[in-house]
């Protein structure tokens, strides 16, 4: 196999786990920007954005690589979830999601830094949450502490046992990187996997 000389822009250990599934040679780096919303964005919009300012962000530190970069947005209709930090918050997302659908919108953006050319896309998958009551949530929030997690949960882990069901093109997107469409971004790049 050809080696790249490629770069993870997230500190998360969920991505740097997804991505280490494609055997790949990769460095992490924080790319710490600024994850504001902006005005009449879409969450498809925010997640494409991000990804690709984080890949921008460390374009001058790194001009001859090929730069993987993620984002993902949580909406609970027209409601963002963000990362509950608590186990407080955890329980009342947790429980507004409840019989309900939330919408993961993970992007992934590629960017070659000696060419400066970069293809992105976004995945969308849906979770539909079990009717749960008070003591399930608290239970699972107690077991798994989930509090870095959009969303209140981790869908690796006993997280599964919230849903009803996932609708979705790649169970990986949840987690926060869309492998499938990584890899079909990464051939646009002539940088196919399997060779």
């Amino acid at each position: 196999m050809k080696t790249h000389k490629l770069v993870l822009a997230s500190s998360s250990e969920y991505r740097k786990a997804l991505l280490e599934k494609l055997q790949l040679s990769f460095i992490c780096a924080n790319p710490d920007i600024d994850e504001t919303t902006q005005k009449n964005e879409t969450a498809s919009e925010q997640a494409l954005r991000l990804a690709k300012q984080k890949a921008y962000a460390l374009a001058g530190k790194y001009p001859t690589h090929i730069i993987i970069a993620s984002d993902q947005v949580a909406m609970l209709n027209k409601t963002q979830l963000h990362k509950p930090g608590n186990k407080e918050t955890a329980i009342k997302q947790l429980q507004q999601s409840s019989g309900n659908c939330v919408k993961f919108y993970t992007s992934v953006c590629v960017l070659d830094t000696s060419t400066n050319k970069y293809r992105s896309n976004v995945d969308i998958c849906s979770v539909y949450f079990k009717n749960l009551s008070d003591q399930q949530i608290k239970n699972y929030v107690l077991l798994e502490r989930p509090y870095n997690c959009a969303g209140s949960f981790k869908s690796e882990g006993l997280g599964i046992a919230l849903f009803k069901r996932i609708k979705g093109d790649d169970p990986n997107s949840l987690i926060g990187l869309p492998l499938i469409k990584l890899i079909q971004l990464l051939d646009t790049f002539n940088i196919n996997i399997l060779e």
